[in-house]
């Protein structure tokens, strides 16, 4: 990941498109995948998304936590260094809560790394988090999320 906390995400629009079906997809379970991009200076760019299957045991609970397989993870950071990119995160809906990362979600994550969460609750329901993965309990850092990854881009939520 980069050494630099990122200021903004950069999102291909085709890749959102394919990121909000995969996971909308999933529902009333909460969906997941992985995010392949690369970092530009302190920008955070989304190329490509790794559908993964939410693996949570038990199965019952999957409508409020996910896991993504460990094998999923490796296959796509292989297939991301064979095309010059790196995980950059990782994306999971909240169908019936807001976009913002629950206690068990920062629990379970290691950064640092980047969290997208779509919800099916709210108008703009994309928000996008900078996980530090420093000592202790770690506070999420809302980032910037921009449609396009040209200047002049259309800027989602809030």
């Amino acid at each position: 990941m980069t050494a630099q906390a990122p200021d903004q995400l950069r999102v291909d629009g085709h890749c959102l498109i394919v990121l909000e079906r995969t996971l909308q997809a999933a529902c009333p379970e909460e969906g997941c995948a992985l995010l392949l991009g690369q970092t530009n200076g302190t920008t955070l760019e989304l190329h490509r998304v790794w559908p993964c299957c939410n693996s949570w045991e038990p199965a019952q609970e999957r409508d409020h936590r996910f896991k993504l397989d460990p094998r999923e993870q490796l296959l796509a950071q292989r297939w991301a260094r064979e095309k010059g990119l790196q995980v950059i995160g990782a994306a999971h809906s909240h169908p019936t809560s807001p976009a913002i990362p629950s206690a068990t979600d920062l629990e379970l994550c290691f950064g640092p790394t980047l969290m997208l969460i779509l919800s099916g609750l709210e108008q703009n329901p994309w928000r996008a988090w900078w996980i530090s993965g420093e000592e202790g309990p770690s506070e999420p850092r809302e980032l910037p999320l921009w449609q396009g990854l040209a200047a002049g881009d259309q800027r989602l939520g809030k």
